[in-house]
């Protein structure tokens, strides 16, 4: 996945169709050495496409709100891990090296997670991207979730924009199955009554691929860029 989350459908189909049963799917950052935590081969089909499995060996995880403290089982919150394989700190950069680790040697990840009774962690977005829309909080990887399970979505990532009624609409950028076609009616139509009215995409673009950096991670701020540019030129054109 390169740095993104993977679809639960996705793990399905490696699992179901390439016959990789003892595949496992791992998080960390390149901050972590990288792995923090694991699925493990014997792990049920369940955990494995929907966690990102349970902490390593020697290495910790705990999940905190806002203020830093740590929240119960089944609350979603901001990942934090520590241990051996946490960095040091960013080279010559101790103002960024303190907002990443705090002073008990915690790694802030900027991710949004939830840990269950067993231990598994599910990745559920990332801080920066989480939407406000008139004082809603949503969260673009439930939607992107959703929007997997239409056979014609190959691809998909949703984002906020600036709204100036609602502070910041949802938008969904759609990459389609080959020979597949479909509208914006019909995203909004499969979304309806399976959703809240207020995670429904309001602004839909159907493209080629997504702006990646080398290594293959997805840029939504580039997408959240150009699709406010588009937006402006849009409203100032029919001014």
């Amino acid at each position: 996945m390169a740095g993104s989350p993977c679809p639960i459908d996705t793990m399905k189909k490696v699992i179901d169709v390439m016959n990789m049963h003892d595949v496992t799917i791992c998080y960390g950052m390149t901050e972590t050495s990288p792995v923090s935590t694991q699925t493990k081969p014997q792990d049920s089909i369940e955990r494995k496409v929907s966690t990102v499995g349970s902490v390593h060996p020697h290495v910790e995880v705990k999940i905190i709100d806002e203020r830093g403290n740590t929240l119960p089982r089944g609350e979603q919150g901001e990942l934090c891990t520590r241990g051996y394989s946490v960095m040091l700190g960013y080279w010559d950069d101790e103002a960024r090296t303190r907002e990443a680790i705090d002073s008990e040697g915690w790694m802030h990840t900027g991710d949004l997670a939830t840990m269950d009774e067993g231990g598994f962690v599910n990745i559920t977005g990332r801080v920066k991207d989480m939407i406000i829309r008139g004082g809603e909080n949503i969260y673009p990887r439930e939607i992107e979730e959703y929007l997997y399970r239409n056979p014609k979505i190959r691809d998909v990532q949703v984002f906020g924009v600036p709204d100036e009624k609602y502070g910041e609409e949802v938008c969904a950028w759609i990459v389609l199955q080959d020979q597949m076609e479909m509208d914006e009616i019909e995203v909004i139509e499969f979304c309806k009554g399976q959703i809240a009215h207020f995670k429904i995409p309001r602004h839909i673009r159907f493209v080629d691929s997504f702006p990646m950096t080398v290594t293959g991670k997805i840029q939504k701020f580039v997408m959240r860029e150009e699709m406010a540019e588009r937006l402006n030129r849009i409203e100032a054109e029919t001014a």
